[in-house]
């Protein structure tokens, strides 16, 4: 298994964080990595909800199946996403209100297939593509937040 985790401070509410970064609709206007939303609620989201989205990594596409498994508006979520050869990946925001800043904390927790061959492929492929991409993503919200769009 592999990890990655950062966080950025954000100048905007809690709330406004939270409506922008649960919003499964506006994820290709930060996460650098999202290619499609192939299904998703209309709604607010809600415990149990799946949505199915297309990313790349290296120019490569694949299919994750995500499910939120934790919820507490508008503090934390977890998802728990299903890719291609059984690969598996555990994903939380955890947000924290300091005066009128959000602190947003990211943790992506990647499981290769094919036990510990698999985790050596997959480093040896990825490397530390994950943890700058969160970054880069991280940095797209916060101009989004902080720029009001």
């Amino acid at each position: 298994m592999s990890a990655v985790n950062t966080s950025i401070t954000i100048n905007a509410p809690v709330n406004d964080v939270w409506n922008v970064a649960l919003d499964p609709w506006r994820l290709g206007d930060w996460v650098t990595i999202h290619r499609k939303v192939h299904s998703a609620p209309k709604r607010k989201l809600k415990l149990g909800d799946e949505i199915e989205q297309t990313m790349a990594l290296r120019g490569a596409p694949f299919k994750v199946t995500w499910r939120i498994t934790e919820l507490s508006p508008p503090y934390s979520a977890t998802w728990e996403g299903k890719g291609p050869a059984g690969s598996k990946a555990i994903t939380t925001y955890r947000l924290e209100s300091v005066r009128d800043t959000t602190e947003f904390h990211y943790t992506n927790e990647f499981i290769a297939p094919g036990g510990a061959v698999g985790r050596i492929a997959a480093s040896a492929l990825v490397g530390g593509l994950p943890l700058s991409e969160a970054e880069a993503s991280l940095a797209k919200l916060k101009e989004i937040l902080e720029s009001g769009d």
